[in-house]
């Protein structure tokens, strides 16, 4: 008795419309790396990525309720989507933070290396036929980004790196992408993974620092008063030093903003003819 694979044979038809679609996405995906460019100049990287997964999850809804496909939503599928939604805001955050650092070319020039990435763990872990003729290939576009990675690692140090962290996350989410598509619907994979990777930006937006939410902003930050009062308070002691107070009658200065540019200055009062 023969035995049959499960996996199911992919005609022509759709070997062809799955390279059109690779196309598009080539073309469609250096567009969305130089608005973020533009914008990390002014934006923080975890928001730049949650703005993604926002219009991604907004794109995604109405094609969702129109197939029905929230019927196949379950548990044991969310925890895989969590896990892709998890990898994807890593790969988004480290690849958007580089831009920041490096042009954009260079970046994705990097990033490259995540085709021999998919490559190679598809050969491993889906047991895909990979000839001598790919490897080969695999192996030429390696050195091929070593040869970028080395000056741009002497210039901006281990961010040179993040491209290629965001190409591992990359490659290990399409390989779940690849064993989930086929029990799945693509178009409710793409929803369920922009609402988890939206759940992780905020998450990593409320612990982080640096953005313009509050629960995230310094605790001193666009309050320099406060700061200033908390300084003179803290050099209240030395108001009466002989010195500081010298230092106030020849510059105008009261005692409190005396002792602080005085410790500001390296204590250094000799222009003033202190000591």
């Amino acid at each position: 008795m023969n035995s049959t694979s499960t996996r199911p044979v992919s005609s022509t038809s759709d070997v062809m419309t799955g390279l059109v679609l690779m196309f598009l996405s080539v073309m469609v995906s250096p567009l969305i790396d130089i608005f973020a460019k533009l914008a990390i100049t002014t934006v923080p990287s975890g928001e730049i990525t949650a703005g993604r997964f926002v219009v991604q999850a907004l794109c995604m809804l109405p094609i969702v309720v129109w197939r029905r496909s929230f019927a196949e939503f379950s548990r044991r599928q969310s925890l895989f989507h969590a896990i892709r939604g998890g990898i994807i805001t890593v790969s988004m955050i480290s690849f958007v933070t580089t831009l920041k650092y490096m042009a954009v070319a260079d970046a994705i020039a990097i990033f490259f290396v995540e085709p021999i990435m998919v490559t190679i763990l598809g050969g491993i872990f889906l047991k895909e036929t990979i000839g001598w003729r790919r490897y080969t290939a695999c192996c030429v576009g390696f050195f091929g980004a070593m040869l970028i990675i080395q000056p741009s690692f002497e210039e901006v140090g281990y961010i040179a790196l993040l491209p290629v962290v965001s190409a591992l996350c990359i490659a290990i989410f399409v390989l779940m992408t690849r064993a989930l598509s086929h029990r799945e619907d693509p178009w409710s994979m793409q929803f369920q993974m922009s609402i988890w990777g939206l759940l992780f930006c905020a998450v990593l937006l409320f612990l982080g620092s640096g953005n313009r939410l509050r629960p995230l902003r310094s605790r001193h930050a666009g309050r320099p008063r406060l700061v200033l009062c908390r300084r003179r308070r803290r050099h209240g002691r030395n108001h009466r030093d002989p010195r500081r107070l010298r230092l106030s009658r020849s510059t105008g200065l009261d005692a409190g903003a005396a002792a602080i540019f005085g410790d500001r200055f390296g204590n250094d009062l000799r222009p003033a003819g202190l000591r």
